[in-house]
C-alpha cells in the first residue's frame, strides 16, 4: 500500500521506504542505487532492442557485427577474439555467428596458416547493416541519455567505471 509520504517516491524510493519502517535497523541506500540501475538496465534493454529490431538484428547479432565492425578493416576477427571482446562463451558466439551467417552478415573460413582455426568477417552486406544500424543506435543512446546534461553525463559515466573496476566488471 503506497502511504501519502511514498507518492512522490519512485518505485525504488517506495520499496525502501517501506523497509525503513519494517528494518529500521538496516541501512537499505544501497537500493538506492541498485535497485534503479537494475530497473534502469531493463529499461534501456527494452529500448535498445526497438532500434536492433528496425534492421531485423537482436541484441547478440548486433553485438558480433559491431564488435567485427570496430575491429577496423578487413573487418574480422577469430571466435575466440569475438568471445573476449564480447564478454560472452564461445558458445553464444557460435549461436550468434551461425544467424550471422545464415543471413548472410558474415562469412565464416578457415584460418590462415592452421586448418582448425577459425575467422569471422564481415560481408558487404553486413558492413552497409552495421553502419546503418550504429547509426540509429547512437542516435538512440543520444536520445536516451539526453535529460543529463553534458557535466552528468560525464560525472555518471566517471561514476560507473570508477565502480565497475573496483568490482571487477
Amino acid at each position: 500500500m503506497v502511504t501519502p509520504d511514498q507518492r512522490d517516491l519512485d518505485h525504488v524510493g517506495r520499496i525502501m521506504a517501506q523497509w525503513r519502517v519494517e528494518r529500521p535497523d538496516l541501512d537499505v541506500s544501497p537500493q538506492g542505487i541498485i535497485g534503479r540501475l537494475h530497473r534502469l538496465a531493463a529499461h534501456l534493454n527494452e529500448e535498445l532492442a526497438v532500434v536492433y529490431s528496425q534492421f531485423d538484428l537482436g541484441h547478440g547479432e548486433f553485438d558480433v557485427l559491431a564488435t567485427l565492425r570496430r575491429a577496423g578493416a578487413p573487418y574480422e576477427l577469430t571466435p575466440s577474439d569475438l568471445a573476449a571482446q564480447t564478454m560472452v562463451s564461445s558458445g553464444a558466439v557460435t549461436k550468434r555467428v551461425d544467424r550471422c551467417v545464415e543471413h548472410g552478415w558474415v562469412t565464416r573460413r578457415v584460418g590462415e596458416g592452421d586448418a582448425r582455426s577459425r575467422v569471422v568477417a564481415l560481408t558487404p552486406a553486413g558492413l552497409d547493416l552495421i553502419d546503418s544500424a550504429f547509426e540509429a543506435h547512437m542516435a538512440n543512446e543520444q536520445r536516451l541519455v539526453s535529460s543529463l546534461d553534458e557535466l552528468e553525463r560525464t560525472r555518471l559515466a566517471g561514476l560507473l567505471e570508477k565502480w565497475g573496476r573496483t568490482l571487477g566488471a
